[in-house]
């Protein structure tokens, strides 16, 4: 039956009260990163003293994941293939030597012209060959795609930059204190010595460099707009060596005892100890700045719809297989920790799915909405994250110069690495005099002990192709 005017009048006047419920704001994220903290120095491993409290509470709302790797184990290229999503070889930044090219997208530009506020603070390190942070730290930040933030020096950058004019914010600021020549003074003395430099720095609290971050990063927190939604990365300096921390923080540790490293020759068991003493210092007072984040993401309202992440750039060798620092294949420097929580993600999961680090930026990408570029290597965590599958990679690959490694959960093969380092005698070559490739069963090996390259044929033939597709 036709309708007549008066009933289509009563139904568009009986409709109009009638509201849809808004679409739901796409999440923050808050990516907290610092520099050079191994895999497996967290609350929870039970041969190490380590409390990382405010870690724990963000893994107990989300997952973590043992089996994260970083594409390349030194800083800017593998900042460079986070940035880029994109693995080593394929994200043009090839060592601590060469910028990333301001053209070449980023996950960052791609979320701000989605619409983020998209923020950095501390060490972004993607234009280290230039030595060049501008003193309000905000040279390039908007070419990469940041909408605000404070860019500054790295530890050894802001000494070898800045001691008399500063290049940098931070050195910029100890000027201004009155505090760069102790400070410069300071590490010009622990680089003589080394890890072994263990003494308390002469900087107050304040001025301590991931203190100093921290509270440009929580600025930039305060000042992100409500009104859309927010990327905010926090770029810690430590743990990097040198191993200088507070007098507070030292108090904090120094009863504690660690294992020893695994085959180092260097340093008595004492000065190992007191390096591990420190080391832990300088994570545990991340684990306390991570606090104020969360903290002050909850002041604003705003923690029940922000993903908050926990990772590194890359591990430290702490001695072990005699080494130190990074740059090798070994899993004390290519394994990272990484934590994600926040809504709609699984809460208190222990995940032992392959990850790369690379999988981060995706991973902001998809839960905001924004399709991943195809010339992407990066893969979005989400599925996993939301506990719709378990598996994520069938194997991952990191490298660094001249070697490369594949690992698929079990094994892993190194190829072009020499394992000797500055020992000749343990060199290992094959017939044409190239470094041997090293063989793990992490599984029956986890301290990659015994290279099986040679009983492992298959293997090693299968997993040298998955290399050669790079």
């Amino acid at each position: 039956m036709p309708i007549s005017r008066r009933d289509f009048a009563g139904i568009a006047i009986g409709a109009a009260p009638l509201t849809f419920a808004a679409a739901p704001k796409p999440p923050n994220f808050l990516f907290l990163f610092p520099d050079q903290h191994r895999y497996d120095w967290l609350s929870g491993n039970s041969v190490l003293p380590v409390q990382t409290p405010n870690l724990d509470s963000i893994a107990a709302r989300g997952v973590r994941f043992s089996k994260a790797f970083v594409a390349s184990p030194l800083c800017a290229p593998s900042r460079a293939c986070l940035a880029s999503g994109k693995e080593y070889g394929r994200c043009r930044v090839r060592n601590n030597g060469e910028n990333y090219p301001v053209e070449q997208t980023t996950y960052y530009r791609l979320l701000r012209d989605a619409g983020y506020h998209v923020a950095a603070c501390g060490k972004v390190d993607l234009h280290k060959a230039t030595q060049d942070w501008g003193l309000d730290g905000k040279r390039l930040l908007p070419e990469w795609g940041f909408s605000d933030g404070i860019n500054n020096e790295g530890k050894g950058d802001a000494i070898n930059s800045g001691a008399v004019t500063p290049k940098g914010p931070y050195m910029a600021y100890l000027h201004k204190r009155g505090l760069a020549a102790a400070h410069v003074a300071d590490f010009r003395l622990r680089n003589k010595d080394g890890y072994a430099a263990t003494w308390p720095t002469p900087l107050p609290e304040e001025a301590y460099c991931d203190n100093w971050v921290a509270s440009n990063g929580l600025d930039l927190l305060r000042r992100a707009p409500r009104d859309k939604p927010w990327h905010l990365v926090v770029n810690f300096t430590g743990p990097h060596n040198p191993v200088d921390i507070t007098p507070r923080m030292e108090r904090s540790v120094r009863e504690r005892t660690y294992p020893q490293p695994n085959g180092s020759t260097e340093f008595t068991q004492s000065i190992h100890n007191t390096i591990r003493q420190n080391y832990t210092a300088m994570v545990e007072n991340i684990d306390r700045l991570v606090g104020l984040f969360v903290d002050e993401v909850r002041r604003r309202g705003e923690l029940d719809n922000t993903i908050v992440v926990f990772s590194s750039d890359h591990g430290e060798m702490l001695g072990d297989h005699d080494r130190w620092h990074k740059s090798v294949p070994y899993q004390q420097a290519v394994g990272v920790p990484l934590i994600i929580g926040g809504p709609g993600i699984q809460r208190g999961l222990r995940s032992d799915a392959l990850v790369s680090h690379i999988d981060i930026g995706a991973t902001f990408l998809d839960f905001a909405g924004v399709p991943v570029p195809k010339d992407m290597d990066a893969r979005s965590l989400r599925r996993v994250l939301e506990g719709k599958s378990r598996k994520h990679r069938d194997h991952l690959l990191s490298g660094l110069n001249s070697w490369r490694l594949a690992c698929d959960g079990r094994y892993k093969l190194i190829t072009g690495f020499d394992a000797s380092g500055e020992h000749a005698g343990r060199r290992q070559s094959d017939a044409n005099g190239q470094p041997a490739p090293l063989l793990f069963d992490l599984e029956a090996d986890p301290a990659e002990n015994r290279n099986i390259a040679a009983s492992e044929p298959g293997v090693v033939k299968h997993l040298s192709q998955l290399i050669s597709r790079t």
